[in-house]
């Protein structure tokens, strides 16, 4: 039931359902807001497309290639561990040279201005926390942990990668690979013989096999401690600024129907749509680095 649900999470599209606002009234409002501060941010994909990562439902988004792999398939299919792990050894090297953008560092000025109270992110990059943003809740975990499903002991993906070269010696010189066609979640298609190739690891404490990066995969919930600090932050926010992200998962359009139900401004920057659009205050349509360069 969990996984359907997942897979009919990942498929959904989000489609218009209201005209964007005039630019110059958005602007304006969405300027007001920072002016007033205590706004909370939450960012997509979006934000890190200038670094180099794709998005996931944009016109040239992974989702058009490519399904991410649900929870429950990892969970219970050792085959599908063995093809994320082959693959994600490869596309997390693309992850890992990524750098913070303009967008990234706009967010820690606008932190340190106290525009901001903090920022929910849908993105697994880490790239708001390198960027030198301080108060960041990464809605759906980070890339840089791995953690057993068997005993929950937690590994540095560093660490982790340079064990994995060593037990796969010449692998990447295998492997040619396009950087665009790294997905979101950090892996890369592979033909399958490479993927049998590819030996995997065991768990540092109990010798498992079930390794899984520390994130949130569709198909799974969220920490109940995550949802906590999520909540306690929205509590100390007076508005709500969604940056690249079209808010298709729960986790992301809960926040903005959580600041609807208490009447608070919310305002969308995005170049395409964002669901529950209707319910915003602003609709900015525009791309993310146009719009921050006109705000203060």
């Amino acid at each position: 039931m969990a996984h359907h649900s997942a897979i009919r999470s990942m498929q959904r599209i989000v489609e218009q359902q209201a005209p964007a606002s005039p630019e110059d009234e958005a602007r304006a409002g969405v300027q007001q807001l920072l002016d007033e501060g205590d706004v909370l941010v939450v960012t997509g994909a979006g934000v890190s497309t200038d670094s180099g990562i794709p998005d996931y439902r944009g016109p040239n988004g992974s989702l058009q290639r490519h399904r991410p792999m649900t929870y429950q398939e990892f969970r219970h299919r050792p085959e599908a561990r063995q093809r994320y792990w082959a693959r994600g050894y490869v596309g997390w090297r693309h992850m890992d040279k990524a750098e913070p953008n303009q967008i990234h560092r706009r967010l820690v000025q606008w932190e340190q201005e106290g525009k901001i109270t903090g920022i929910i992110t849908q993105n697994v990059d880490g790239l708001h926390q390198q960027a030198g943003s301080q108060r960041v809740i990464p809605v759906h975990g980070d890339l840089s942990t791995v953690r057993c499903l068997n005993c929950g002991y937690s590994e540095d993906r560093r660490d982790f990668d340079i064990r994995l070269e060593a037990a796969n010696k010449g692998y990447l010189e295998a492997v040619e690979i396009d950087p665009s066609a790294v997905n979101p979640d950090g892996d890369v298609e592979l033909p399958q013989h490479l993927i049998d190739q590819f030996v995997m690891v065991r768990c540092l404490n109990c010798g498992s096999y079930a390794l899984k990066p520390d994130v949130v995969y569709f198909g799974e919930s969220v920490p109940a401690e995550r949802k906590e600090l999520m909540a306690a932050l929205e509590a100390e926010s007076k508005a709500l600024l969604v940056l690249g992200s079209s808010l298709a998962v729960m986790s992301g359009y809960k926040v903005l129907l959580n600041f609807v139900k208490r009447e608070l401004p919310v305002a969308l920057i995005t170049n395409g749509h964002v669901r529950g659009e209707q319910k915003a205050t602003w609709r900015w349509r525009v791309p993310l680095e146009t719009a921050l360069s006109q705000l203060d």
